[in-house]
């Protein structure tokens, strides 16, 4: 597969046409943002486990029956991915209460839902990806109501496959972002990432965070936070 011309760089990846109109290639990159991009940094050797870590997630939930863009590991750095257009809807399932809707809603980090949340933002940097409901996401004509149903029952599935999976890992899966796109049928697909950039991590025993809360809140040790959680899922693999 060759790698052609690039045709987007976002804040962690960079995204390259192939010889195939319905393949591209995403090279991760070792940069790290927060905060909309306020806060910029490097984490060495993020871009790396993120492709690792990504990819090996998403053929676990292909195996339980929910579809991504994952092709083909190329390179440490680099995958082959199905072309999708990316519906423009953040969607972030909680299972405890961190972050910002511990800020918003002016609750402690750590509380426990009785059954997991799901909230929609508004995919668009400049506006600040804004929450919205399904009535703003059908007025706004990010998504029909059909793709808003399979996007959020995915979403629902995809947090039950991986809470498991971490639990297995000694990690609570607090919260974590998804992105989704169109095939050229219009198949909905889950796209962009799952990683410990788009996760929260945190140890069963201690609570430790081994995500990109490290970064946020210059809590150090962020390379070691994520050389751990991917050792845990290797670890996992090899058992």
């Amino acid at each position: 597969m060759e790698k052609l011309e690039q045709l987007y760089e976002g804040k962690a990846k960079k995204v390259y046409r192939t010889d195939s109109p319905d393949l591209l290639i995403v090279d991760y990159k070792d940069d790290a943002t927060a905060f909309n991009g306020l806060k910029k940094g490097t984490i060495g050797g993020k871009g790396v486990i993120n492709n690792q870590m990504s990819n090996r997630l998403m053929q676990i939930l292909e195996q339980h029956g929910v579809p991504t863009h994952f092709v083909k590991e190329l390179s440490q750095r680099e995958t082959l991915v199905r072309k999708v257009r990316i519906v423009p809807l953040e969607v972030i399932v909680r299972n405890i209460s961190a972050g910002s809707f511990s800020k918003r809603y002016g609750v402690e980090e750590g509380m426990v839902f009785d059954a997991p949340t799901v909230e929609f933002s508004y995919k668009n940097d400049e506006l600040g990806d804004p929450l919205l409901n399904t009535d703003h996401a059908l007025a706004l004509k990010l998504a029909t109501a059909e793709e808003i149903d399979t996007i959020r029952n995915y979403a629902l599935q995809i947090n039950e496959i991986l809470k498991q999976f971490w639990l297995e890992c000694g990690v609570t899966l607090v919260d974590f972002k998804l992105e989704f796109g169109r095939m050229d049928d219009g198949t909905i697909i889950l796209a962009d990432e799952i990683s410990p950039d788009t996760s929260r991590l945190w140890d069963i025993k201690t609570g430790e965070k081994l995500d990109k809360d490290r970064f946020r809140r210059d809590l150090g040790g962020v390379e070691e936070a994520y050389e751990e959680i991917m050792k845990r899922l290797v670890d996992h693999e090899t058992k």
